[in-house]
């Protein structure tokens, strides 16, 4: 039950009378404040007389034409800045339960991200009836551009971005792997040297891919030349070249995606590999988020997030 002293608040309609007095306090002038609010000057300072009446202290003292807050209206400044910042926390909170009613969730994610984001987004959906959602699948250069120019809710890079201008939030581990097909000659070699396989060809995905940033870094990392012997457009393009012998590739463990592939593909046991790698939530810096998408983030992260990985198979070595 409420305390005696805040009835007595809400007994005299306090919120209009505390927005009255604060855009007084703020601006130090009523007739400023009346101007601000469109309201008759009249009109505001009975508002003022009443939350006076109300507090039961004197709220401000005029000096020459201004007006100024005595301690008592200082500490009701304070107060009524909280009250109003709990108000917009109640109506976000509240408009965050009707947008889950009706949303809509644009979302753009790097091509690898195809493997799991239709399912989180299937899971998220079926948790929320009344939401629907739109998918973009680009190479890291088209996402970069989208981001940019804020066409989407919220994007998923497969890796972070190390950008000042731009929010990032880990969503789930996105290791990388090296592949080959099951006769190579290094199939079933262990613990085998990076100089060793960075003699092999291998197959990339384009300028501008995500994935090949990655690996490129890796290789200049390790002082060592690369030796790209194709390049692809797809992911899937490059799993068949493997299993047409034209080499190696340096890829995403979700690029053989979440359903057992041909079990010619194996993954060889290079030194330093898995490399540790994250998918990344990404928004601009300053932007609003909407419910829908926040709402899309908790739950990627908290549950949809256990459900992928417990779904990746295991890949022969």
């Amino acid at each position: 039950m409420l305390q005696a002293e805040i009835r007595r608040y809400l007994k005299h309609g306090t919120l209009p009378q505390l927005r009255v007095f604060e855009a007084s306090a703020r601006l130090g002038s009523l007739t400023r404040a009346a101007a601000e609010l469109h309201i008759a000057q009249p009109t505001a300072s009975v508002q003022i007389k009443k939350l006076t009446e109300t507090v039961g202290l004197p709220l401000f003292e005029q000096v020459g034409k201004r007006i100024f807050l005595t301690d008592a209206g200082q500490h009701l400044y304070a107060g009524c800045h909280e009250v109003f910042r709990a108000l917009c926390a109640l109506e976000d909170a509240l408009n965050g339960m009707r947008a889950l009613e009706s949303g809509h969730l644009r979302l753009a994610a790097s091509s690898t991200g195809k493997y799991f984001a239709p399912r989180m987004l299937g899971a998220f959906m079926q948790r929320y009836p009344g939401v629907d959602a739109a998918l973009e699948l680009h190479n890291w250069k088209t996402l970069i551009e989208r981001l940019a120019n804020n066409e989407d809710d919220l994007y998923i890079f497969a890796a972070p971005l190390g950008r000042d201008d731009v929010v990032t939030q880990a969503l789930l581990p996105n290791p990388l792997v090296v592949f080959a097909r099951d006769d190579h000659p290094l199939a079933g070699a262990g613990r085998i040297a990076f100089e060793r396989i960075a003699h092999e060809p291998f197959l990339m995905r384009e300028p501008g891919s995500g994935t090949r940033l990655l690996a490129e870094k890796l290789f200049e990392q390790r002082g060592v030349p690369s030796r790209i012997r194709m390049e692809l457009s797809t992911d899937e393009a490059i799993k068949e070249a493997i299993l047409a012998g034209l080499g190696v590739a340096i890829m995403s463990r979700f690029t053989f995606g979440l359903e057992p592939e041909s079990p010619r593909l194996i993954c060889l046991d290079v030194e330093g590999f898995p490399l540790e790698n994250h998918w990344h939530f990404a928004y601009p810096i300053g932007k609003r988020l909407s419910a829908t998408a926040r709402a899309f983030m908790d739950f990627a992260r908290l549950e949809a997030k256990g459900l992928v990985m417990a779904e990746l198979p295991a890949l022969k070595a």
